[in-house]
């Protein structure tokens, strides 16, 4: 028998303890899924940050950590994690994502906060360009980012991305490097953030990158907080430079009472929903590492601990 501990918040245990036995049944395993196994006898943890396990010394036989979420940020840097740590990369959470995105892009494309006729003196007509003449920027192009920009390039915008490393993706202009994020960032009527945080990502939009887009460029954040100096966003959307920022992501989450975004006029929030992981989607990737685990395969979706990511 396969001992997993299930370490998140208590509300995903009934959901998660269904799906995972599923899963792990369509696969010949048998697992011992629990949330209180003796940590000397565990042989994986299905890991989120804000479970009850903080360390991992004790886990002495415990052959990998499998995470429920993309971040890695919280757990990456852990001293104590020893074992090989798995990401949660799956369709579900691929698609979730696509979706916010597409939609939140579609709406400022198209202006669709401007077309609500508030009375009936009120017609003012808005015509927006096709979707060919609009510019869209990705910042951040590994699975999600890539996948949301094939999105948005088969609707016929035109996509660029930037990503630290080279990638070459259809339909949209790669770039990398200082001089490829400059590229990007002039591109961007539109930009999406959807990089990884971590120390060489941390404020990538500044008063000096926020300068280098174009006049009333729109900011669309379901990656990370971090990635954007709050104070700078805040002066660029009252000079005009950005126009608007739809943020899923904080640096504090939740927002906290009284942080500027709330009353800003041009700040849309929302609250850290852009791409939930689903149970039974989850489930599946995380028994399939078991299953890898359990006759020698390697593990998918590893961690780089030098890469943060």
């Amino acid at each position: 028998m396969i001992k997993v501990q299930f370490s998140a918040r208590d509300g995903l245990w009934p959901t998660y303890e269904e799906a995972l036995g599923e899963a792990c049944a369509d696969l010949g395993l048998k697992i011992d899924l629990s949330r209180d196994h003796a940590p000397e006898t565990v042989d994986y943890i299905v890991f989120a940050p804000n479970g009850p396990v903080t360390e991992f010394p004790r886990y002495t036989r415990c052959k990998a950590v499998l995470g429920l979420w993309a971040g890695v940020e919280s757990i990456v840097g852990d001293a104590t994690l020893t074992q090989p740590f798995a990401r949660m990369v799956d369709d579900g959470l691929t698609e979730g994502m696509v979706e916010w995105v597409t939609g939140h892009v579609l709406r400022h494309h198209l202006g669709l906060d401007q077309d609500i006729c508030r009375s009936d003196a009120e017609w003012d007509i808005h015509i927006p360009p096709l979707a060919r003449d609009r510019r869209v920027g990705i910042l951040g192009l590994g699975a999600l980012g890539a996948a949301c920009g094939a999105a948005l390039a088969q609707l016929n915008f035109d996509v660029a991305g930037w990503s630290r490393s080279p990638k070459d993706l259809p339909g949209i202009a790669c770039h990398h490097g200082d001089a490829g994020l400059a590229d990007v960032l002039a591109h961007s009527e539109i930009l999406v953030l959807l990089l990884p945080r971590t120390p060489a990502t941390e404020n990538v939009l500044n008063a000096r990158t926020l300068a280098q887009m174009p006049k009333g460029a729109v900011i669309i954040n379901p990656g990370r907080g971090p990635l954007i100096d709050d104070e700078a966003l805040l002066a660029a959307l009252e000079t005009g430079q950005v126009s608007h920022a739809t943020l899923d992501v904080f640096r504090v989450e939740p927002l906290p009472e009284g942080h500027a975004f709330w009353a800003h006029p041009n700040v849309t929030v929302t609250p850290h929903i852009a791409s939930e992981t689903r149970p039974v989607s989850a489930a599946r990737v995380i028994a399939e590492n078991i299953r890898r685990g359990e006759v020698g395969e390697p593990f998918l979706h590893l961690v780089d601990r030098t890469a943060g990511y």
